[in-house]
């Protein structure tokens, strides 16, 4: 087992820019997982695996299958610099980003759209929805935050490893979308009826935006209808990633 205790290393100073910026995360294509749980389920991604990194105090579970995984031991000052949590598990994974391309494969027929989604923990709760909800893919449009950024993978608890994330501009997915016949569905309140009066089929899209601002008005002039989830208390508004919850599970449903 190779060991590092110089925060000084050249790889301990590359895992501390990947935690860091996301220049980094996208000129590598690489990523940090931290923690026992997105660590395990990293080792069952092989082909994305480079390296299970531990702090020397830590033992790592019996059941994991390391065999043939790189392991490197560090001390607590280097486990802190590439820490991003306040109480790390001391265990960490330096892995490939799971690579989906930038096209739609023609076997998709549900999928979800975010279009500038700016809170790394609402897109990752969103991509763990869609994990769960049984979605085919999701498309990120431009403006929407790093999904490989640390809060955003802790929040999706595994699901970069499941379902392909395409990136890409929105506009032109939409097209593409509705030239093999698949609704999309936008977003909004404007010109927007009940999520629940619209007829599904089998296959559908439905974009999700900004938490400010929304989808985009351009985006919604381009879908077959546009939908809205009633308030029926006080509040104006629902959290986007538990938006996202209630459309994918209603329209998967049908």
């Amino acid at each position: 087992m190779k060991r590092i205790e110089s925060i000084q290393n050249a790889l301990v100073k590359h895992w501390k820019k990947l935690v860091q910026t996301r220049k980094e995360r996208d000129q590598s294509k690489e990523f940090i997982l931290e923690g026992f749980h997105l660590v395990e389920e990293a080792l069952k991604q092989r082909d994305s695996f480079l390296t299970l990194i531990k702090r020397e105090d830590v033992e790592l579970p019996s059941h994991w299958q390391t065999q043939e995984v790189q392991i490197i031991e560090v001390n607590a000052a280097v486990a802190n610099e590439i820490a991003e949590t306040g109480s790390s598990q001391g265990v960490f994974a330096h892995c490939k980003q799971p690579q989906s391309g930038e096209t739609l494969q023609g076997h998709w027929k549900k999928l979800l759209l975010i279009d500038s989604v700016q809170d790394p923990g609402n897109l990752g709760t969103m991509i763990r929805t869609a994990d769960a909800a049984g979605m085919d893919a999701v498309i990120l449009g431009k403006g929407t935050v790093d999904p490989f950024s640390p809060k955003t993978v802790r929040s999706a608890q595994g699901s970069h490893f499941n379902i392909p994330l395409i990136r890409g501009e929105l506009q032109e997915f939409v097209r593409q979308l509705k030239a093999t016949n698949i609704p999309v569905f936008g977003t909004g309140l404007t010109n927007a009826v009940d999520y629940l009066n619209v007829e599904i089929e089998g296959a559908f899209a439905v974009i999700l935006g900004n938490e400010g601002s929304g989808v985009h008005p351009e985006l919604l002039s381009q879908t077959d209808k546009n939908v809205k989830i009633p308030m029926y208390g006080k509040a104006e508004s629902l959290n986007v990633a538990v938006a996202t919850g209630i459309l994918l599970y209603t329209y998967k449903s049908k």
